[in-house]
């Protein structure tokens, strides 16, 4: 059995953020647009929504697969969730772009090669 990787999926945990920027849905919208850009790959819908009292939940399709982020303001927590298929797209720079935007104290990121048994 042989395994083609088709892409990479990236999971980012980002704490120590900005309660108000993990609270503004325009800013994790801005955020998602840049991130997909900063991979290099093909924003095609975007969509979101803030939750009352907070929090904001946004996916980015991509022409190559998706970037969603999931925000809990009271925490300083945000769990992003980037994958990118081919070998042209840089996922851990959306990554990279995403915990600087949100000001994370800390980002860990746990990176699979995803692909198809044959």
């Amino acid at each position: 059995m042989t395994t083609t990787v088709t892409g990479t999926h990236c999971l980012l945990e980002l704490t120590g953020c900005s309660a108000d920027l993990l609270n503004d849905e325009a800013f994790i919208r801005q955020a998602i647009t840049d991130a997909a850009a900063a991979a290099g790959s093909t924003l095609l819908s975007l969509t979101s929504h803030a939750f009352a009292p907070q929090g904001v939940t946004a996916l980015g399709l991509l022409g190559e697969s998706h970037v969603s982020i999931h925000t809990w303001p009271e925490a300083g927590y945000a769990a992003a969730d980037i994958f990118t298929c081919g070998s042209t797209c840089q996922p851990r720079a959306a990554c990279d772009l995403l915990a600087e935007r949100l000001r994370a104290d800390n980002a860990t990121i746990r990176e699979f090669e995803r692909g198809n048994a044959q």
